[in-house]
């Protein structure tokens, strides 16, 4: 099986890669921060990283120069911060971060980054800072959020919600396939129990919400008592599928158009 893994390669093996043309790399960002008392505070960078290994090895297996970067660790999880065990960004040490990526790839000749999110916070963030990036250095970078590439999956898989949720069925189904022993199953009855007072969903109007406000008590969005690892491995396969689709895309990847060049707004647009 073809490596593709970033860091078990040698610096002249990446090298290599990197000059066969059109190289892809791959980078899973996630969060630390707190699941409930069932799921760690790793779950969101632990599945970016495992699904992005995985549809990596779909996509090296057609012949696609891909390599997968070590997870950036931490997002934007403010909100989780009043249960503990978070760590946090803000949004110009995350851009940031990624601008050194991208600055660094661009060096040993990488041409294309597909950034693989695995915490809901960083959408909105990453969304911005890889639209900036992709016309700061013309290179084609493309912000993915695995979950949503599978809404029919979803739907057929899981039983008590519609989605994906915070360390719900959904999440708690994938870390059963992944990471079975770092559940807390004796946790999953707590998990379940709603807090008092939570803050309704209101997706037309935007403004901060802590988790102490949306999901008061356990910290836990949706019913994670239905999670099955044989879910979750069907959520996964869908996942890592999807994204091995994204990265075979050609039009996906095409060079940005260089709408801030000089006179651009004065020539044919067709």
């Amino acid at each position: 099986m073809t490596e593709v893994a970033w860091e078990r390669l040698t610096a002249p093996e990446i090298r290599a890669l990197a000059a066969r043309g059109q190289a892809l790399a791959v980078l899973p960002v996630g969060a630390l921060e707190q699941h409930g008392p069932h799921l760690p505070v790793i779950t969101d960078s632990l599945i970016a990283s495992e699904l992005s290994l995985r549809a990596a090895r779909l996509a090296a297996g057609d012949g696609e120069p891909v390599l997968v970067l070590p997870a950036v660790w931490s997002g934007m999880s403010e909100h989780h911060l009043p249960f503990g065990g978070t760590i946090t960004l803000d949004y110009a040490g995350l851009a940031g971060v990624l601008r050194g990526v991208v600055r660094s790839l661009r060096a040993i000749g990488f041409a294309r980054l597909l950034v693989v999110n695995g915490h809901g916070g960083n959408n909105e963030p990453l969304a911005v800072a890889c639209r900036e990036l992709a016309h700061e250095f013309a290179m084609p970078i493309v912000a993915a959020m695995p979950w949503s590439l599978i809404p029919e999956t979803l739907a057929a898989v899981l039983d008590a919600q519609k989605g994906v949720h915070h360390a719900c069925e959904a999440e708690t189904s994938v870390m059963l396939a992944l990471a079975p022993d770092l559940v807390r199953t004796d946790k999953v009855e707590q998990a379940a129990t709603p807090g008092a007072g939570a803050v309704a969903n209101r997706p037309a109007l935007s403004r901060f919400w802590s988790f102490a406000e949306r999901a008061p008590g356990s910290g836990v969005r949706g019913d994670p008592r239905p999670a099955t690892a044989a879910k979750g491995e069907r959520l996964v396969a869908a996942m890592a599928d999807a994204l091995a689709g994204a990265m075979r895309d050609r039009v996906l990847w095409r060079t940005p158009d260089p709408v801030f060049a000089p006179g651009r707004g004065l020539g044919p647009t067709g």
